[in-house]
């Protein structure tokens, strides 16, 4: 894990930082920055965000999907988790603590932003830091690329409906033709330019030029995703400042939802008898989200300025300690699952 990965929290702790000053001392900048809009896209939070999410797709290995047959439960657990319970925990906790226990704390309007960011979060499974996740789990490399290669594809279609239903329930408007603008540019778009770049690069006997690529790309990520960061504290500088409450008042169901998803989904494993090395990528699949999505979405729905654009960046200041303190515990808790796989192993794949 290199040192970006390592003290993720801390560079995206000074982002906000940076954000919140800059926003309070320049907001004349970031409104001009807001303006740049296009169809309710933000093209410069748009830019910052492809940034992100290009590096993630190319490293995705579509022609893993072929060996899903070979070793199912793993991957039923992970879209189990994905897309049955998730979402739909999620979507509750957020009305119980913005409607009812932090209803006297909120303003009607805001809540519902707030709860649309946790649903848009909670729909985002994580595509790209579950790689870190596997790894310090000593996780099956070739396995968690099935589990994270079946979610993106069930994600180019289940985002916007599984969205749209929740987001309708919880009584908030929903744009359908710019969720669905919003999952074509943030999701198949990516998808499929990942998909050619890795196609273009990628040899069966050889990774060289895809590594080297990936390595070339990581810094732009690595700065598109603290820019992001930037840019959205800044636009909310004013919002902070003067409620400082709110990042306490979000963060506190997402981090009930965290280790509440994780609770499931571990014991899920350990009844399904899973190998540790399939059973905790699946479980940090499940748990971790595809913040990047949920924040390019956030902005295109409600806006830069929205709780909802703020409650997705409260999820990448949460998600990181929460997600390395599971991996602790995952590790510490090995001997609890069979060292010995129950299913056929899953041949070889190219790793990305």
């Amino acid at each position: 894990m290199g040192i970006f990965e390592r003290y993720l929290s801390v560079w995206v702790g000074l982002a906000i930082i940076a954000g919140i000053a800059a926003g309070s001392l320049v907001p004349g900048v970031f409104a001009m920055v807001a303006a740049w809009e296009f169809a309710h896209v933000n093209l410069a939070v748009a830019l910052l965000i492809w940034l992100m999410i290009y590096p993630m797709m190319v490293q995705v290995d579509f022609s893993s999907i072929r060996d899903v047959g070979r070793n199912p439960r793993g991957l039923v657990l992970t879209l189990v988790i994905n897309w049955l319970i998730k979402p739909f925990t999620m979507a509750l906790l957020g009305w119980l603590f913005f409607r009812v226990i932090f209803a006297d704390m909120v303003d009607p309007q805001t809540a519902s932003e707030y709860i649309a960011g946790m649903i848009l979060l909670g729909v985002a499974p994580c595509t790209a830091m579950v790689f870190v996740w596997s790894q310090l789990t000593r996780g099956d490399a070739n396995y968690t690329l099935v589990q994270v290669s079946i979610n993106d594809v069930i994600m180019i279609f289940a985002f916007a409906p599984i969205a749209g239903l929740l987001l309708g329930i919880s009584d908030i408007h929903v744009p359908w033709d710019t969720l669905l603008l919003s999952v074509l540019l943030y999701v198949l778009v990516p998808l499929l330019a990942g998909a050619w770049t890795r196609h273009k690069l990628d040899r069966a006997d050889d990774h060289s030029r895809l590594n080297a690529f990936l390595a070339r790309m990581k810094p732009w990520s690595i700065l598109g995703l603290l820019a992001t960061v930037v840019l959205l504290f800044g636009f909310q500088a004013q919002t902070i400042l003067a409620n400082p409450m709110a990042i306490v008042l979000i963060a506190i169901p997402l981090l009930i939802q965290t280790y509440g998803i994780f609770a499931i989904a571990y014991t899920m494993a350990l009844r399904m008898k899973l190998p540790h090395a399939v059973a905790a990528p699946a479980c940090m699949i499940g748990t971790s989200n595809f913040f990047e999505l949920a924040v390019a979405v956030a902005i295109s729905l409600f806006g830069l300025h929205s709780g909802a654009a703020l409650a997705t960046v409260v999820g990448v200041l949460v998600e990181v300690p929460v997600m390395l303190s599971l991996v602790a515990f995952a590790n510490r808790t090995r001997g609890w699952f069979s060292p010995v796989a129950t299913d056929e192993s899953v041949p070889p794949v190219a790793e990305g």
